[in-house]
């Protein structure tokens, strides 16, 4: 090789090299407390990132050695990413995400999910295909979102739209799969997987128009669960109400969507018992029953026994050790603020701790990632969240987001 050449080939090979140690290159986020897990006593001191990765949490007040360059996320208190795990991109906002400007999406994103510490999101029923676009851009670096994970669009009874998503756009009614047989329900599925989605979701019961609720069949539901199982992904479903629940567990589902909001009380503890023992996790969406009811004009007094029977019930899933991950169905839901979820949480029995789990180390442990994330340690992802006031003493302080980081890098700052 000639001189010239080998010049040529270091002086290539230095840019290469300067660019990996610049992606590498460790920053510290300084935090006044800091919970390793919601299972381990908190600390102070920093939190040192490498890449996409933590590399190390030092304790005490000893100057770390890393560049400070996110001051404006210094000084809160740090938990590991938050996953909210039932939302929806379905709204306006997020239509046309292969095209729409980087501007627009991320606004969107930011209103509805980065603001509030949302790392990592499961979408359980969108357009899948503008979802997995959305979801693209954001891995490619042209926005600042969230790491989502989706079911596309969800199967649903046959003949059996259920009435409230009537108001939608006919040429997305008419594509949601309403599959008749137990092989279209499995050939629906493969199709679905096949273009990138991470689970199934099943509308187990629809309400109609004339209050009574289609059911999906047993056999269909039974389809698509040993079809998505078997490509190693996770089931959810929509319950509705008690008998959706006995179905889902008939079923195998893995989770369950809502409770069954506005379910006379008290609901059977034997079933509770079956769900938890089954493995069967619960996405809480206790916001949306009060949303639901004020939508609906319900008198207040009734609204409020409906909501504190509700709470009850649900709190008493979680007493007996059933699992809970937090899930708010924003994007169905319009008001985004998470603040009277965790309010609603802390009324049904639920601990800070046991909150923090439920957006944290639960997910991780539902996804088989609790190798990767969910915690604050060196190794792990560097997905955090950095509160502005320690959420033991409030649960509004979950909502109270200063800064979120994933992957290593500010996805949002309120400062």
């Amino acid at each position: 090789m000639s001189n010239r050449c080998l010049g040529v080939l270091l002086v290539a090979l230095t840019g290469i090299v300067s660019s990996v140690a610049q992606a590498q290159q460790a920053w510290t986020l300084d935090g006044v407390k800091i919970y390793p897990a919601p299972n381990a006593p908190p600390v102070s001191g920093h939190v040192i990132i490498a890449g996409n990765k933590i590399e190390s949490v030092t304790t005490g007040k000893s100057r770390a050695t890393a560049e400070n360059k996110h001051s404006q996320c210094d000084g809160g208190v740090i938990v590991a990413g938050f996953q909210n795990s039932h939302v929806h991109f379905t709204g306006e906002e997020f239509s046309n995400a292969r095209q729409r400007p980087a501007a627009e999406l991320d606004a969107a994103l930011t209103r509805m999910l980065t603001r509030y510490g949302y790392t990592t999101v499961f979408d359980v029923a969108s357009d899948g295909e503008n979802t997995l676009a959305l979801r693209s851009r954001i891995e490619k670096g042209e926005l600042r979102g969230p790491r989502i994970l989706t079911v596309g669009l969800a199967l649903f009874p046959p003949h059996g739209l259920p009435i409230y998503i009537s108001h939608m756009p006919k040429e997305l009614l008419d594509r949601l799969p309403q599959p008749d047989s137990a092989d279209a329900a499995a050939q629906i599925v493969r199709k679905n997987l096949d273009a990138g989605t991470d689970g199934t979701k099943l509308f187990i019961a629809t309400p109609q128009g004339d209050g009574t609720n289609k059911r999906m069949p047993a056999d269909i539901a039974s389809a698509a669960v040993q079809e998505t199982h078997r490509r190693g992904k996770l089931v959810f479903a929509h319950p509705t109400d008690i008998q959706g629940i006995q179905d889902a567990l008939a079923a195998h589902v893995d989770i369950l969507t809502h409770p069954p909001l506005g379910a006379p009380a008290p609901w059977p503890e034997p079933l509770m018992k079956q769900l938890r023992d089954a493995g069967v996790s619960m996405t809480p969406t206790l916001q949306l029953f009060p949303y639901e009811l004020n939508k609906q004009r319900v008198p207040a007094d009734i609204a409020e026994r409906l909501v504190n029977e509700t709470l009850t019930e649900f709190g008493k899933f979680a007493t007996l050790g059933g699992q809970v991950l937090f899930g708010t169905d924003v994007g169905y839901m319009t008001d985004y603020d998470p603040t009277r979820e965790y309010e609603l949480l802390a009324k049904a029995g639920m601990t800070p701790m046991q909150m923090l789990a439920s957006l944290t180390t639960t997910p991780a442990a539902r996804w088989n990632e609790q190798d990767s994330r969910g915690r604050i340690a060196a190794g792990m992802a560097a997905d955090l969240v950095v509160l502005d006031a320690d959420p033991a003493d409030s649960p509004r302080n979950f909502a109270s987001v200063r800064c979120a980081i994933r992957g290593g890098e500010v996805i949002y700052s309120r400062r």
